[in-house]
């Protein structure tokens, strides 16, 4: 890959742990940090995080990682081009302009407690829950950060008293981030990107401006609002007090969109996410197609205040990676989420055993908060390897099912095939290093899945953007590399199809049986 010589540094602010990575001129990490931090469950279906305790965790992994560099013998404080950064999306905050403080913990994206709000604005509104789809490409859900925003300015009285007092601002990790890393309450930059932006149910798709009919209907003060800015321009320099003042922030994406970005997918090309969450988009091009399938418009990206955006239809499922962790922390069957690949192997299959992680009711292509998760065909065979196969097996089948909702809303022209005439899925995340979950994923959408060197491709797009930002890469470097795709390892499906058609009848049945289930715990 051509380039100055040089580092790019990327900031990858997760849902369960920051990292900081610094990438060379080839885009090979030559340091890293990571830091877990604390995750809150006040009451059931509540999620929520510390924004003091990410910040401190963001400061630790750059500080860490640029160490390790330097021991390593790399010149990162001369050499170091740039940071991006890319963050958990839709998760909220409010904070105060004159201490900076925070008026409230960060609600999580994966939060349910806004289902109320939700409920109330279907019935008030003409449009029911499609009522912003127009607008914002997203249906009324508990997922959004303007659900999470109204719930904040009902509910709590510090954030009510800021905003009469002119003194509240409202962000994503991103803007949250920025703000403090540019001055805080002393000059902060009050900005985001558009694919955050495109997360809060506010932003016009169309126009990438704030929607004002959207604002004025759910009463959100514009002021309190960030700018929004584009993937990939010099946003600002990171102040005194930071490891790397006067460094300049110079990409920004949400986690989804920076992991396109990482995968160098291009119109009609999909990539699959797994971490906590699944996330799967598929890249639709300049224009933005409508889902009649469950599925959400959303952006691909932005590479700059004059560039072309790229849309991108996109499934999110809320459980995946967060169903291992439940059979480790809640459970007990593995002590660590890398066992369960051998202990799912000690059988060929469930055993009739299906699982869905409905934890706090179901995404895309479903959106049911109504659903709770279940396990059912357990018989006195079952054992706890049957159990965590159909763990695997959830992840895979809910990929497919958004999948299969893709294929549906952008036709066949909507997705490019290899010359064997094969639709390849690209995948990212710590979970794809599980070469079981690979194959079952491969076995049940019956085409090939292909998985980088580099699983990390979230931290790597946020590299990327800021690198295209300040000269450092060219859009040719990222998307016309074959070198890249070389040494990926692709998974083949192996699985008759007879038996792939059973067990996906199978699957959508215990789907069924999630609905309606909320009030249980009552």
């Amino acid at each position: 890959m051509a380039g100055e010589k040089g580092f790019i540094g990327s900031i990858d602010q997760g849902t369960t742990s920051t990292r900081f990575i610094i990438y060379d001129h080839d885009a090979r990490a030559v340091a890293s940090h990571q830091v877990e931090f604390t995750q809150f469950y006040p009451e059931a279906g509540w999620v929520e995080h510390d924004p003091m305790e990410i910040l401190e965790s963001v400061k630790v992994c750059i500080a860490k990682a640029i160490d390790k560099a330097t021991a390593d013998g790399h010149n990162v404080d001369g050499g170091l081009k740039a940071i991006g950064l890319t963050d958990q999306r839709e998760t909220t905050i409010v904070w105060s302009k004159s201490t900076g403080l925070p008026l409230h913990k960060a609600i999580v994206w994966m939060d349910a407690r806004t289902s109320s709000i939700c409920r109330r604005l279907e019935k008030e509104l003409s449009g029911g829950r499609s009522h912003f789809v127009e607008s914002c490409g997203l249906p009324i859900s508990t997922y959004f950060s303007a659900m999470k925003l109204l719930w904040l300015m009902e509910n709590v009285d510090a954030v009510k008293d800021a905003i009469k007092k002119g003194d509240a601002i409202f962000g994503t990790i991103d803007t949250w981030l920025i703000w403090n890393m540019t001055g805080g309450a002393n000059g902060g930059l009050h900005v985001t990107d558009v694919t955050n932006a495109s997360r809060t149910m506010l932003m016009n798709l169309k126009t990438l401006n704030w929607d004002e009919d959207t604002l004025k209907t759910l009463g959100i003060p514009a002021e309190i609002l960030p700018k929004i800015v584009s993937n990939s321009e010099v946003i600002g320099e990171i102040c005194k007090g930071w490891p790397i003042p006067g460094i300049k922030i110079a990409g920004c994406l949400g986690d989804q969109h920076a992991a396109m970005l990482g995968q160098a997918c291009k119109k009609g090309e999909a990539k699959s996410t797994y971490g906590t969450g699944a996330f799967i988009l598929l890249n639709t091009g300049e224009v933005p197609i409508k889902s009649g399938h469950g599925l959400l418009t959303t952006l691909s990206y932005k590479l700059g205040p004059q560039a072309k955006t790229n849309y991108a239809l996109e499934g999110s499922i809320a459980i995946a990676g967060a169903a291992v962790q439940w059979l480790r922390d809640s459970l007990g069957i593995i002590k660590s989420a890398s066992e369960i690949e051998d202990l799912a192997a000690m059988v060929e299959t469930t055993g009739g055993v299906y699982f869905v992680p409905a934890f706090n009711g179901l995404f895309a292509p479903w959106w049911r908060e109504d659903a709770r998760g279940v396990c059912i065909g357990i018989t006195r065979f079952t054992n706890k390897s049957h159990i965590a196969r159909a763990v695997l097996e959830s992840m895979c089948f809910q990929v497919k099912d958004v999948l299969d909702s893709m294929n549906k809303d952008a036709g066949e022209k909507g997705s490019l095939n290899n010359e064997k005439g094969e639709f390849l899925l690209r995948v990212d995340g710590g979970a794809t290093a599980n070469n079981l979950l690979m194959q079952i994923q491969a076995d049940l959408m019956g085409t090939p899945v292909v998985r980088p060197v580099d699983i990390e491709t979230t931290a790597l797009g946020a590299a990327y953007a800021a690198g295209l930002a300040v000269g450092f890469w060219k859009e040719e470097d990222i998307f016309e590399s074959g070198e890249k795709s070389k040494n990926s390892k692709v998974f083949r499906p192996a699985m008759e199809e007879a038996t792939r058609k059973k067990k996906v009848e199978s699957w959508c049945k215990a789907v069924e049986r999630t609905f309606d289930l909320a009030d249980l715990s009552l």
